[in-house]
């Protein structure tokens, strides 16, 4: 995966919220497995959709921006831990893994910022215990799988096992917390938490952005033409979509609510994209009809 996630969506590093996302959409559509073809289009696309993951995300964002790609490993309370030693002064910490400690902080001078932090990197405490490290595992789900949610039984490594419960509408890159389920602490010290980071498995009939659904949605010559209503089949199950009088291919109904769901809010849309569809054999008659259409019709698609 992309380390530098403004890089991964080409984007600077002051865009705004309209910007990361205008880059995302566009990235996730030509990286799209089932549309690029290319061997590394698929690593591709997992790349921007955890770079759009965390940088749509304000409060991941911010983490992200003062601790580089070690940003998962501070801890939610990071600000009042360092506050309290701190004074009001405030500050930037940047963490590095590869120096084994802090490359360096501006206005905390005087302050020691790892005793702060309470050992929480790299196991650097100073005698006392240490908390256990948070460790990651990635989780794979179906489109289905990720849409309705549940309860999922998991054996990482044919170590350990887990019965998760996976809440209805997770998206790609999202990460379920499993508390005091990572590393071992020493000292009698607490372990650390365990986090599942989801990965949809890419699927044929169904494109995500965001928590918007987009679907391909078949129909005939004459339901194009004379409009009909017609079932989508979604993840949740069938639904109706209408198409309206003179629909050619390309174009898209859009139904509002039935995308991915979301527990903390408003859920996605379904983008249904007009494809018509001939039969390969007609029948003799179908072939009958078609003829005397296309002998009393003045319709050119090729002038218009």
């Amino acid at each position: 995966m992309a380390r530098d996630f403004y890089a991964a969506l080409g984007v600077g590093r002051d865009a705004d919220t309209g910007e990361i996302q205008r880059a995302y959409r566009k990235l996730a559509r030509e990286n799209h497995p089932d549309v690029n073809k290319d061997p590394q289009a698929e690593e591709r696309f997992k790349e921007v959709s955890e770079a759009y993951q965390v940088l749509s995300d304000p409060e991941q964002r911010r983490k992200y921006d003062r601790f580089g790609e070690d940003f998962r490993q501070v801890p939610d309370d990071w600000e009042q831990r360092v506050g309290a030693g701190a004074g009001p002064r405030g500050g930037r910490v940047r963490y590095s893994t590869s120096g084994g400690g802090f490359e360096g902080f501006e206005g905390f001078e005087g302050v020691d910022i790892e005793d702060l932090l309470g050992g929480f990197f790299a196991g650097r405490g100073r005698g006392g215990p240490v908390p256990g490290a948070d460790q990651e595992a990635e989780l794979e789900l179906t489109v289905e799988e990720a849409y309705r949610g549940g309860r999922r039984h998991l054996d990482i490594g044919g170590a350990r096992e887990y019965d998760v419960t996976i809440p209805p509408g997770v998206l790609d890159g999202q990460r379920i917390r499993l508390a005091g389920q990572g590393g071992r602490g020493t000292g009698n010290a607490a372990p650390g938490d365990l986090y599942l980071v989801v990965r949809i498995r890419p699927d044929r009939r169904y494109r995500l952005e965001g928590r918007d659904l987009h679907v391909e949605l078949p129909v005939t010559p004459s339901e194009a033409a004379l409009g009909a209503t017609v079932p989508i089949t979604t993840p949740g199950g069938e639904v109706k979509a209408r198409v309206v009088p003179g629909s050619s291919s390309g174009r898209r109904l859009r139904l509002r609510g039935e995308g991915m769901p979301n527990p903390k809010g408003k859920p996605g849309d379904l983008y249904a994209e007009v494809r018509i569809m001939v039969p390969k054999r007609p029948s003799k008659r179908e072939r009958e009809l078609f003829e005397e259409l296309a002998a009393v019709s003045d319709f050119d698609p090729r002038r218009t």
